[in-house]
């Protein structure tokens, strides 16, 4: 069986999302890179993997997906194992867990803290744009807010949805692991649990192996 195919830079936090995905089910795939500075992502060829022109696309076969959350689920249904179910689809409580804090990382907790990684990263070296401190502390005051639940949560449960590990774990990894390399990670030493859930997932092999890749370019 071919493996299947991750269009995209691996240093993107969505193509990353999908990767460690795939490293946590053992599935083989192919990572197939688009560059932007050429804008490949807006070619004829990959606009028929992703109509929107964005990054990742994934393809299995005749299947092309796009959108990185739902592409993850589609990995982790398809490698599904007794041993490996990052859904727990076999348990309906579970599994709405793994719903409820899916939903909030990309509702709350990613909108809180990506523009950090955005403006602290992605646009001074990648756009060559100054940091606009200004967005940066509004969305570290929405971000104590976030992470106030999550210590919360996280003083009960190792992990959000639960005492396992699961995709909702997962999917906070991309743009927690940018977040650590911007001058404001020491934010998440003043909540003890967070930091020790962030330090268990840092731990797991896929993480590792995938974290090793996320080096964004310089302008």
């Amino acid at each position: 069986m071919a493996p299947v195919k991750v269009f995209g830079p691996a240093f993107s936090a969505n193509v990353a999302r999908v990767l460690v995905c795939l490293e946590e089910v053992g599935a083989e795939y192919e990572v197939v890179n688009i560059d932007f500075k050429i804008q490949e992502h807006k070619s004829p060829e990959h606009l028929a993997r992703n109509p929107f022109g964005q990054i990742p696309a994934f393809q299995d076969g005749d299947l092309l997906l796009f959108e990185s959350r739902a592409i993850s689920k589609y990995v982790l249904r398809k490698y599904k194992t007794d041993k490996v179910d990052l859904l727990r689809g076999g348990n309906l409580v579970e599994a709405a867990m793994v719903d409820v804090w899916a939903e909030v990382d990309a509702h709350t907790y990613n909108p809180a803290l990506s523009p950090v990684v955005h403006q602290c990263l992605i646009n001074p070296l990648v756009r060559g744009i100054p940091t606009d401190e200004k967005v940066v502390a509004e969305s570290l005051e929405k971000l104590k807010k976030v992470l106030e639940v999550y210590e919360v949560r996280l003083s009960k449960h190792n992990y959000l949805a639960g005492d396992f590990v699961s995709f909702a774990d997962l999917n906070h990894f991309p743009y927690t692991f940018y977040f650590m390399a911007t001058p404001h990670a020491a934010l998440f030493d003043s909540y003890p649990h967070v930091k020790a859930w962030w330090e268990r997932i840092m731990a797991r092999p896929s993480v590792k192996k995938i974290g090793a890749g996320m080096v964004p370019p310089k302008a």
